[in-house]
């Protein structure tokens, strides 16, 4: 899909959409292949403020440079477009996993991290301190179903393609404060 299609599938989903800067270039292809694509990762920020977490997504920290995902789905439903490519989100995860989500079946516990992830995921970032106790708005859940959909309807994947950064390498605990399988189950009713 190229960036112009993965902008349309977003807007044909029903979300608000905002390009920052070179979305559609800004990428990490210089240090390996982008692809091929085989899901979606959903990740929460560990930060609060819609602009400082678009710029922190955009342009990366001291040791993790940017982009560090393709979308930034803020409290209040939009989603910021930062990056097209290969992004630092996924990181090293389980082969078994990968293997799940292409075959679109029940994944196995994730107990390795010996693949790249950021090779084969589109990343949205979602606003949230991921504590359990800072609230997810209803229009941002939406939001998070609607663009997971939005990539799978455009692939024609279901959703067991999409699956939260926990369930991919071990060690991680995002997203925190609503569940993958309910959010695979709303999915799942949009697409169908």
């Amino acid at each position: 899909m190229s960036a112009d299609s993965f902008l349309d599938a977003l807007r044909d989903e029903g979300l608000t959409v905002v390009q920052v800067g070179d979305w559609r270039t800004h990428n990490r292809n210089h240090k390996g292949p982008w692809g091929p694509v085989h899901g979606v990762m959903i990740h929460h920020t560990v930060t609060r403020g819609t602009a400082d977490t678009v710029r922190i997504c955009r342009d990366g920290y001291a040791g993790l440079p940017g982009p560090l995902c393709h979308g930034v789905i803020a409290k209040d439903g939009k989603v910021h477009l930062v990056g097209y490519g290969r992004a630092n989100h996924a990181g090293l995860g389980d082969d078994d996993v990968l293997r799940a989500v292409i075959a679109e079946r029940a994944l196995p516990p994730d107990d390795e991290a010996n693949t790249d992830g950021n090779r084969h995921f589109y990343g949205f970032e979602c606003e949230n301190l991921g504590d359990g106790r800072d609230p997810w708005p209803e229009v941002q859940l939406e939001a998070i179903e609607k663009a997971a959909a939005a990539v799978c309807r455009r692939h024609g994947w279901n959703a067991r393609s999409v699956i939260g950064h926990l369930e991919w390498q071990p060690g991680k605990i995002d997203p925190r404060g609503f569940t993958m399988n309910a959010m695979r189950a709303r999915i799942t009713e949009r697409l169908s």
